[in-house]
């Protein structure tokens, strides 16, 4: 995975910013991710350890991202020290909400990239 696999061709962050961009998804990943679900064929939850600013940081994250990539639904809620990322596309999307989450489950789970 090169880590730019999961960025869609719809994106309109400037190109030079994705490596950036997927290098703080990563980071979150590596540093946060608990556990990843799929509840629905069109979302994907991501339970993060909450404490040091994580609301805020992943608040941060899904407002850019949401600039850049209008098509991803993001809700954040936090509770009994977990921040949960419910992320939710149409069904075009799919096959980025797949990437993603495989992104989060190599880097965040398995403890960093392979």
């Amino acid at each position: 995975m090169n880590g730019l696999d999961w960025v869609p061709s719809s994106c309109t962050l400037p190109t030079a910013e994705q490596p950036l961009r997927v290098a703080e998804w990563d980071a979150l990943f590596a540093e946060r991710l608990e556990r990843v679900s799929r509840p629905e064929p069109l979302r994907v939850r991501l339970a993060l350890r909450g404490g040091d600013g994580t609301e805020e940081r992943v608040r941060d994250l899904v407002e850019r991202e949401g600039g850049c990539c209008s098509f991803f639904a993001f809700t954040v809620t936090a509770e009994q020290g977990v921040v949960v990322l419910d992320i939710a596309v149409d069904a075009v999307h799919t096959a980025v909400l797949d990437a993603l989450e495989r992104r989060a489950g190599t880097v965040g789970l398995a403890g960093g990239l392979q």
